[in-house]
């Protein structure tokens, strides 16, 4: 008895308070070497440092092309919110980089988890832009087909996607199946218990799965410092047993490099990735918020001096990649997109009432049958009318 006692309490003794009795393994001892899982101190940059020079010239080309291309996205879905096409828009000017990056980070095979922000991500991965604001517009809940590109369906409510994300990564790998997920989140997601929850199962069983933290600075209003004390986001790995990678979130080669890595370790077995891109919400909230109750103008206008599009235009242009000719073909194939997406968007939808009880049950319940009945009768009598 006397050993089972000081066994239960021993347990539970931190480092180095018990020395005159031999102590058994303690429960808080981690599993592994903590030190190879700690985020580097400072972001990883790349454009306008001597590592730029290794970068392919055929991926920047492409990235830069993409982020012109998302910023025409992100300005003319802004203005159909202005013109009562959208019903809300929540912009993603500025952080541009990292929807592309996490886009062409991922091979035709992997799964992409976004969250409400993340449509520039699905459009980037192909998904045609119309459906990717249907949700947005108000039409459906997801306006494409999730398989179709290996989209999950745009999550409104903050995190639910990532224990979503981890879900499929972990089945895959036991089908074995090689696949990837990626699952994007805010800042102010990573409060969620959602997003512990996810981690936790990631790295206990060692599932495929990179989360994305796109730290823009702000929850709505609620700054990150009211949100924790942690040197960093990405710190939060640690605790889970999984590696934090931090990364500017404006430099679009720095955040593919770290997202392309991290896809390949989840590939080859090493299990997940926490990585935290730090970058800023240029726009507000969304259209229906007043950024500038609680950010002050002259921290917008310094943010914009980091433009992930203007960094990478910079280094192009030094490196003699692109000259007037090549920033006119990418700003005209911008203009061609988002005047499609503005001409289709512009027409009315034909709507269905009765599409509200499609795909809600693979096979509807009693209580939606009496639902559907009862508005089928009254349109009909409507009509009659």
């Amino acid at each position: 008895m006397d050993s089972l006692r000081q066994r239960s309490s021993t347990v539970q003794e931190p480092p180095g308070a018990a020395r005159a009795h031999r102590t058994p393994p303690p429960a808080w001892q981690p599993c592994t070497d903590p030190a190879p899982l700690l985020p580097d101190a400072e972001p990883l940059r790349v454009l306008g440092t001597a590592a730029a020079a290794d970068a392919d010239p055929a991926l920047l080309l492409r990235l830069y092309a993409e982020l012109v291309r998302g910023r025409r996205y992100n300005t003319q879905a802004t203005a159909l919110t202005k013109q009562g096409r959208l019903a809300v828009y929540p912009s993603t000017t500025g952080q541009e980089a990292c929807e592309i990056a996490a886009a062409t980070a991922l091979e035709d095979r992997d799964w992409l988890f976004p969250s409400y922000r993340d449509t520039l991500a699905a459009v980037a991965r192909g998904l045609d832009p119309v459906q990717a604001l249907t949700l947005l517009r108000g039409d459906w809940h997801t306006g494409y087909d999730p398989h179709e590109h290996r989209i999950a369906p745009l999550c409104t409510p903050l995190a639910t996607q990532l224990p979503h994300a981890v879900g499929l990564a972990h089945a895959a790998r036991l089908k074995g199946d090689d696949v990837v997920a990626l699952a994007m989140v805010g800042d102010g997601g990573t409060s969620e218990g959602d997003f512990h929850e996810a981690l936790n199962f990631a790295a206990v069983w060692r599932a495929p799965v990179v989360f994305l933290v796109q730290n823009n600075g702000f929850a709505i209003s609620v700054p990150l410092a009211k949100q924790t004390a942690a040197p960093s986001l990405a710190h939060k790995a640690v605790g889970y047993g999984m590696p934090g990678r931090l990364v500017d979130g404006n430099d679009a080669v720095a955040v593919h490099q770290v997202l392309t890595e991290a896809v390949a370790r989840a590939r080859r077995g090493g299990g997940p990735t926490l990585v935290e891109a730090v970058t800023y919400r240029i726009d507000a909230h969304t259209n229906a918020d007043d950024a500038t109750r609680y950010r002050e103008a002259a921290e917008v206008e310094a943010w914009r001096a980091h433009d992930p599009v203007l960094l990478l235009e910079r280094e192009l242009t030094e490196r003699g990649l692109l000259d007037e000719d090549g920033r006119r073909a990418a700003a005209e194939a911008a203009e061609t997109m988002a005047a499609d997406l503005r001409e289709r968007m512009n027409a009315d939808p034909v709507l269905d009432p009765m599409d509200l009880f499609a795909h809600v049950y693979a096979e509807q319940t009693a209580q939606l049958r009496e639902q559907a009945a009862q508005l089928r009768a009254e349109l009909e009598a409507e009509g009659e009318a």
